[in-house]
């Protein structure tokens, strides 16, 4: 029983305003039958009865306490289910609200983080004490993809580009941010290392594509031309580091295989003292 009022209380406490409606409801319904009731003198009959027939029998006594009992536990099993059901819509929509948000940070194709997650991080990471860690940005971007696309189609195309995520996603570190940008364009934000490491996370990301992608019994040669740009060295906000990454890798694509490229110091516009 105590189980019971506990349950009932705090559907009450849960949905207030349903319990309020519910109260005024059953309080307007039996006004309305007592007002009936005088306005047709329906108790008339109760001044024609003896003493002794005005007085219910223990057997009606205890039918009514039953039909009284019965309407209290349906209004209890009915509230019961409604804040049960209330509950489940709500977590049914904050599960729905995530998904989206989560959706709304990923590339449908890859599953990788998007462009808006990517730039948040970058936001973060450019906004991170210098003196506390460096990160290194890369950008980049497949050459002979288009090809892929012009003559096998687009389909065949989505289909290397999953493979070309999951090369990248053997080589890269668990802690480093892979994105796609769109196309065949794609970025890595690895956090807390110097040049030196840097280095070494590019040649990994060209040497996953050494290897030919067979799909439909074809063989394609993918490589990629890759931008580095260092944070803070080459630049102290997410445009600068995304600008000379960029310049970066269109130097890249100037060769006529895969290549790193770094930002060079000219690329670096001069920081205006404050």
């Amino acid at each position: 029983m105590k189980t019971l009022w506990s349950k009932l209380t705090n559907a009450v406490r849960n949905s207030p305003w349903n319990s309020l409606e519910d109260s005024l409801l059953l309080f307007s319904l039996m006004v309305v039958a007592t007002l009936l009731a005088l306005q047709f003198n329906l108790f008339s009959f109760a001044e024609q009865l003896t003493e002794s027939q005005r007085r219910i029998t223990l057997a009606e006594a205890i039918f009514l306490t039953i039909v009284l009992a019965f309407c209290i536990f349906a209004f209890v099993i009915r509230r019961l289910r409604e804040t049960r059901h209330e509950v489940a819509r709500s977590a049914a929509m904050k599960f729905r609200v995530r998904e989206l948000r989560a959706l709304a940070h990923k590339d449908s194709l890859t599953g990788l983080a998007n462009r808006r997650a990517l730039l948040a991080a970058l936001d973060r990471a450019v906004a991170s004490p210098p003196e506390r860690a460096k990160h290194a940005f890369f950008l980049i971007d497949l050459n002979a993809f288009k090809r892929v696309n012009d003559l096998e189609g687009h389909s065949l195309g989505d289909h290397v580009l999953q493979v070309v995520v999951e090369r990248f996603q053997t080589v890269r570190r668990p802690s480093d941010l892979l994105a796609r940008l769109g196309g065949d364009e794609f970025a890595v934000l690895a956090y807390n290392v110097g040049r030196d490491a840097a280095h070494k996370i590019g040649m990994r990301l060209i040497a996953s594509l050494k290897s030919e992608i067979r799909i439909g019994g074809q063989a394609h040669q993918i490589g990629a031309a890759v931008g580095a740009a260092m944070i803070p060295d080459d630049g102290t906000t997410t445009e600068e580091i995304i600008h000379n990454a960029d310049l970066a890798m269109y130097r890249a694509k100037a060769h006529d295989h895969s290549a790193l490229v770094f930002c060079r110091p000219a690329d670096v516009k001069p920081r205006q003292r404050a």
